[in-house]
C-alpha cells in the first residue's frame, strides 16, 4: 500500500471450513493488504493474525456469540469499507439468522462484500480498491419519513 492510498477499513468472516482458505487467501493478497486495518470475528482473527503478524487485526467475538453482529454495527455506524466473508454453503451454521442479517446490512448500506474467493480476488484487484472510492451512500429518506 502506497502512501497516497486511503486505509481500507475491512470486516474478515470465515466460516470453519473456510478459515484456512481466507488465510491462504491473504497470504497471496500480502502486499496489497498490508496497511490496511482489519476487524475479524474471533476465531477468524486469531488464526488470521497468528499467520499474517504484519496485519492490523483486531478480533470481535466469535461469530456464534455476537461477532457477526459486532460487525453488522460497525457496518450500520459507517466504520467498515469492504466485507470479506468466506462462506462455507455446504455445511448449515446454527447463527444462520445472524449470517443473513450480516449480509443484509452490506447490501443495505452499500458497502462491497466477497463472499467467496474470485469475487475477494476482483475486489482488491480493482482499481476502485486502490483509490479513494467512496460507494454511493444509500438513502432512507422515504422509509424514515414514511406514515405509520
Amino acid at each position: 500500500m502506497t502512501a497516497q492510498q486511503p486505509r481500507k477499513r475491512i470486516a474478515l468472516v470465515a466460516h470453519d471450513a473456510r478459515k484456512a482458505d481466507l488465510i491462504a487467501w491473504i497470504g497471496a493478497n500480502i502486499a496489497t493488504l498490508d496497511g490496511n486495518a482489519f476487524w475479524a470475528t474471533g476465531t477468524t482473527g486469531q488464526k488470521v493474525r497468528a499467520a499474517h503478524p504484519t496485519l492490523d487485526v483486531t478480533p470481535l467475538k466469535s461469530g456464534p456469540l455476537g461477532g457477526d453482529q459486532q460487525i453488522g454495527a460497525m457496518i450500520a455506524e459507517g466504520r467498515i469499507d469492504l466485507l470479506v466473508f468466506f462462506v462455507d454453503p455446504m455445511t448449515a451454521q446454527p447463527h444462520d439468522v445472524d449470517v443473513k442479517a450480516l449480509t443484509r446490512l452490506a447490501t443495505l448500506y452499500n458497502i462491497p462484500m466477497a463472499c467467496n474467493e474470485a469475487t475477494a480476488d476482483m475486489i482488491v484487484s480493482s482499481s476502485h480498491f486502490a483509490s479513494g472510492y467512496i460507494p454511493r451512500k444509500a438513502s432512507f429518506t422515504d422509509y424514515e419519513t414514511r406514515t405509520v
